[in-house]
């Protein structure tokens, strides 16, 4: 008896074969009959790939064949290099160019200013290759210390990535800073440690260096043949070969029999290895006590289980420059990191107040898309999207959640460098770029049925402001086109025009986040720009109620001013979620009512500019009991001023004080310097809330004003070593002590009379 086929394809076909051909009809008739009778129109790849498999789905095979990596490293450490190699063996590129090469061309992802400071840097945001049939997309991981909202993007972007240390150099400060950042967004990683064939390398030492200081659970999957000058190629310890790299650039990989001196070493480094993992995977460790043999495949998968649990780090081995050990670092990304479907990631629900959603990673759902870089192009904008979860395809309507805008996407591309092509359509766990989508950095894209955010959408309130303006008058064009970049990039960086002076303010959530665009409107757009000091928003607020009473009145020939206002402020209660109210409780027409907005106007410019020191107020609620109007000489604007100067007439009898921002700043130094850098904080008048231990570093949590945080992290760096570092964050405004109330007020008051 015939087996009846499972599919809903084979069904349709098994019975319209059944009822039209007769056991005698040959196979071609058949084919006639049903091609004659059934026109079938359109039948994608994947809906013949689903047909044929009810179980896999269609997506299954191109999304394990996906990588998405970010290489990140300590200055110096050979990142651009080793990118540089990547891309010359996965054909990307035809020909090496050194960083500081002879021929003047500088490496592929240099394009922009070799002295970046990045360890100059990938230059697009995400080059794309291939490798043995998989696809690996490599992301721009930023460098700097400076954890911005961008760094944290470019790390969600990643599922997975290789730490590049130096064989000399050994694990460093940024090497430190890099790893805690993986660390936080829970990516996997490998590590690779470069320049075998530099006087002095010794991979052992950086391998116990990265145990001990990074606290990586890790041991090496090769053993060097030779080192320095000596370095020759590499022994495999999974697979048990031995691997030499010839031809002009290291393109041909010879793989050998282990050399029968360095056995001992290759069966003692193995057996280290399989200790090291079976510690963190259970089916190893049962093999390996039972005492039976482990095969590569074995071993292969017990390290990619525990390395994509983020329980082990693989290390790996090479001389990037001398083109040695590059391929088989690119077998190990295939081999251990993961694919878009084995990360979990979540979005978070804006219907149900921000709640946490986990994304399936597939096709199938619904659009789920985040935009993690934008670049000024050729052709405008180009916008850099991960896609989380469905398909986009060029034509379609997307819906920006974070604007609530509705878009079409006009061209979709897939970037290598600064070269792109275009694609038709995109799935989830790929990483395209668009055209001619408005949008800001770190915006989510749905397909309009569900409202996920990627990134919260709450964007903390600048804390920090400087004066800028460009040095030359004729820079005035390029310096406004990099603010607005800037601003697009990055939503915690503002771009405002002080009244008084007429100067450009940049805010900011700190120092050195503000300084570092200061540097990027220098490198990037070659304009010196001249930086005012930096100012701390204060803000002001009012103690206590106090009355008003003014009559505005002005007769100088022609229509007179005439205008009175009465009425009290108070202070609002603690906590309330608006900053200034005003209410209107006069019974009867002592003001007719379309003065009210005119008076309701003119409170509220006048609070933007307190008299203690002209910093906004806050907190005030603002009641008119009573007027009085005259019929012909009262107007709006007669009235705005009653009510400006009437706020200013109370002002002082209602004790006002100043409100500086408090900041909530998270150190993390090494327990030894815990003494002197807590002197420090009660120096810089701070608190300390709270203090851990977290191995060998202390995390204090302490709140310190931010006016006396200037200078804070060249502080730190001193103290420390440079192995301490913070994190700044704003939490409240306080009222300020007298004594630095009186300074300030002093300050202002002489600033004032200069002027």
């Amino acid at each position: 008896m015939a087996r009846f086929p499972r599919s809903p394809v084979q069904r349709l076909l098994y019975t319209f074969y059944s009822a039209k051909t007769t056991p005698s009809s040959s196979p071609s008739q058949t084919a006639a009959l049903l091609l004659g009778n059934f026109e079938i129109r359109h039948f994608s790849a994947g809906n013949v790939a689903r047909a044929k498999d009810d179980k896999e789905p269609w997506w299954k095979e191109s999304m394990e064949r996906l990588r998405n990596i970010g290489i990140s490293a300590h200055i110096d450490s050979g990142k651009t290099t080793l990118t540089e190699r990547v891309l010359y063996y996965t054909g990307r590129i035809h020909e090496i160019h050194e960083v500081r090469g002879k021929d003047g061309v500088g490496a592929k992802m240099d394009s922009m200013d070799l002295e970046r400071e990045k360890g100059i840097t990938i230059q697009s945001a995400a080059t794309y290759c291939t490798w043995k049939d998989y696809k690996i997309n490599i992301i721009d991981t930023p460098g700097h210390v400076d954890f911005t909202i961008e760094v944290e993007r470019a790390l969600r972007v990643l599922d997975g990535a290789i730490l590049v240390l130096c064989s000399v150099g050994g694990v460093q400060s940024q090497s430190i800073t890099v790893d805690r950042q993986m660390r936080r967004y829970e990516v996997p990683r490998l590590a690779f440690i470069n320049k075998l064939d530099r006087m002095g390398a010794d991979p052992w030492k950086v391998l116990n260096q990265a145990r001990s200081k990074l606290r990586h659970h890790s041991a090496a999957v090769q053993v060097p043949i030779g080192l320095e000058e000596n370095f020759q190629g590499l022994i495999d310890l999974v697979q048990l070969k031995a691997y030499y790299f010839h031809g002009s650039n290291g393109e041909k990989v010879v793989a050998e029999e282990i050399p029968a001196d360095m056995e001992a070493i290759v069966a003692e480094k193995r057996r280290e290895l399989i200790e090291m993992v079976s510690e963190v995977d259970d089916k190893l460790a049962e093999a390996f006590l039972n005492d039976e043999p482990i095969s590569s495949a074995d071993l292969e998968d017990a390290i990619r289980r525990a390395t994509i649990a983020r329980k082990f780090v693989p290390v790996f081995m090479g001389s990037a420059f001398k083109n040695k050990g590059v391929q088989p670092l690119l077998d190990g990304v295939l081999s251990y990191l993961p694919c878009p479907v084995e990360v979990s990631n979540y979005a978070l629900d804006q219907t149900k107040n921000e709640e946490k959603v986990t994304l399936s990673g597939t096709p199938d759902g619904p659009l789920v898309a985040l935009a993690f870089k934008l670049e000024e192009g050729r052709f405008g904008q180009l916008t850099y999207l991960r896609v989380y979860e469905g398909v986009i395809r060029k034509g379609d309507f997307i819906v920006n959640i974070n604007t609530g805008k509705k878009i079409k996407v006009p061209r979709l591309v897939r970037m290598h460098s600064d070269e792109m092509e275009d694609i038709q359509e995109a799935h989830a766990g790929q990483i395209v770029a668009v055209f001619g989508v408005d949008c800001a950095s770190g915006d989510t894209f749905t397909n309009g049925s569900v409202k996920y955010t990627m990134t919260s959408m709450n964007v903390p309130e600048p804390v920090m402001s400087l004066a800028v303006q460009p040095v030359s008058k004729d820079s005035g064009g390029q310096f406004s086109k990099a603010l607005n970049r800037f601003q697009k990039e990055d939503p915690t960086f503002r771009v405002g025009l002080d009244a008084e002076s007429g100067q450009t303010i940049i805010s900011g959530m700190g120092e050195l986040h503000l300084d570092i665009y200061v540097e990027r409107i220098r490198r990037e757009y070659k304009v010196d720009a001249t930086v005012g000091r930096p100012r701390v928003n204060f803000r002001e607020t009012i103690t206590q109620r106090a009355e008003f009473d003014y009559l505005h009145k002005k007769q100088s020939g022609g229509q007179g001013q005439y205008g009175r206002v009465c009425g009290y402020v108070e202070p609002l209660p603690p906590g309330s979620p608006i900053k200034f109210e005003f209410e209107n409780m006069i019974v009867g027409q002592a003001i007719p009512s379309n003065f009210i907005p005119a008076i309701e106007k003119g409170f509220k410019e006048a609070a933007n500019s307190g008299s203690l020191i002209g910093h906004p107020v806050e907190n005030i609620r603002i009641v008119l009991t009573d007027g009085a109007s005259h019929a012909v000489d009262s107007s709006e604007l007669a009235f705005k001023l009653a009510a400006i100067y009437a706020f200013r007439q109370c002002y002082t009898a209602a004790r006002p004080v100043i409100l500086e921002p408090i900041m909530l700043v998270e150190l993390k130094v090494p327990t030894e310097f815990q003494g002197t850098v807590a002197g420090d904080i009660n120096k810089r008048k701070g608190v300390i809330v709270g203090n851990d231990q977290d191995g060998d570093d202390s995390i204090i949590t302490t709140n310190v004003p931010l006016n006396n945080m200037f200078g804070y992290s060249t502080a730190l760096r001193s103290m420390t070593q440079g192995k301490g570092e913070f994190t700044m964050e704003y939490k409240e405004h306080l009222p300020v002590s007298q004594d630095v109330q009186m300074q300030l007020v002093n300050t202002h008051k002489a600033s004032k009379a200069a002027e």
